[in-house]
């Protein structure tokens, strides 16, 4: 039987290790748990709320409702052809244990998500990527449980609606659906994506020309480890913010006045321009406000020093947006989910 606990602190389910009460609390393990708190939600005429490995997630205030943590598991392979290999992952997996397991299986296209913090179910919902990989690259399906009905739903990617960091989830279907399973169709032979960021570069001082995939995931560690601090040692949610995405004739205009300005393409003939470039060119990086600031190693993370409070983020976040706003005429967007 599904056990329901009532105003649990959530603090310490959050990477930013910043949280609220939730009214009620529950533990899943199954997809019969699930269905136990939907009917229990119906019964009390509460929301759900889902919380997954709470690394992108700022919770400011009490969470009212039934806050479900994601604890299913599981991680198979479940057909092979001739060039793929379809493995599923439960939704409660860590992704990084997810990227090993595709690995440890000589399937490939995950490598340069490697060590994204967070869980499987997370993934789709903002459609996550790095250094040159999104996953509706290797996306195939998600089975997913409607949150009013209870009953089971297929997604295909066309069903998902991808975008940058964005997906049907985030918007028109946000809260409607509990991300059950991912399916992911992975290459038998590997195609290394190597030219984004600095992994040739880093590859190059290794004297590696052509790496295995061992030695591709061994640098990206090493650049994420560079920039990115791990939570346990420096809270934190990851990138909170996400790069913006501007016109050929935005950027044009911002040339003149910033002729050093990084860019790089987009989708649908945008421009992305570093948010990280963005805020630090705005007086941001390293620079302490009460516990919190933005990273000293990469502007674009959020860190909580020790003791910092929902307020104490969000001032931040306010401080950082006005002042990129009225030095670029750019719009910052939050990456992270704010509650």
């Amino acid at each position: 039987m599904l056990k329901i606990e009532k105003n649990i602190d959530l603090t310490n389910y959050t990477t930013l290790k910043i949280g609220a009460p939730a009214e009620f609390f529950a533990r899943l393990k199954s997809t019969e748990d699930l269905l136990e708190a939907i009917a229990w939600s119906k019964e009390n005429k509460k929301n759900i709320f889902i919380l997954g490995g709470g690394s992108n997630i700022l919770i400011s205030k009490k969470v009212n409702g039934l806050v479900l943590k994601n604890e299913i598991k599981g991680l198979e392979i479940v057909k092979k052809d001739k060039n793929n290999i379809f493995i599923e992952a439960r939704s409660g997996e860590s992704w990084t244990r997810f990227v090993n397991f595709t690995l440890e299986n000589k399937a490939y296209g995950l490598e340069n998500l490697f060590l994204i913090y967070g869980t499987v179910g997370a993934a789709p919902m903002q459609n996550i990527g790095a250094y040159g990989v999104e996953l509706k690259d290797v996306f195939y399906s998600l089975k997913a449980i409607d949150l009013k009905t209870g009953r089971e739903k297929i997604f295909t990617l066309a069903d998902c609606h991808f975008a940058y960091r964005d997906s049907i989830f985030k918007n028109r279907f946000r809260g409607r659906y509990f991300i059950l399973s991912l399916t992911v169709r992975l290459a038998r032979r590997p195609s290394f994506k190597l030219d984004y960021g600095t992994i040739r570069e880093e590859l190059n001082k290794d004297g590696i020309r052509k790496p295995n995939a061992k030695e591709l995931i061994d640098v990206i560690q090493k650049i994420r480890n560079s920039k990115i601090p791990s939570p346990a040692i420096l809270p934190n949610a990851g990138s909170f913010f996400k790069n913006v995405e501007i016109s050929q004739t935005q950027l044009k205009d911002l040339k003149i006045r910033y002729p050093e300005i990084p860019s790089f393409p987009g989708l649908k003939n945008k421009i992305k321009i570093p948010a990280a470039w963005l805020i630090e060119r705005a007086g941001f990086k390293g620079r302490k406000y009460g516990p919190v600031s933005m990273y000293e190693k990469q502007a674009l993370i959020l860190v909580n020093h020790g003791g910092a409070k929902g307020r104490d983020v969000l001032d931040l976040v306010k401080k950082v947006k006005l002042a990129v706003k009225k030095a670029f005429g750019l719009d910052l967007v939050e990456e992270v989910n704010i509650l």
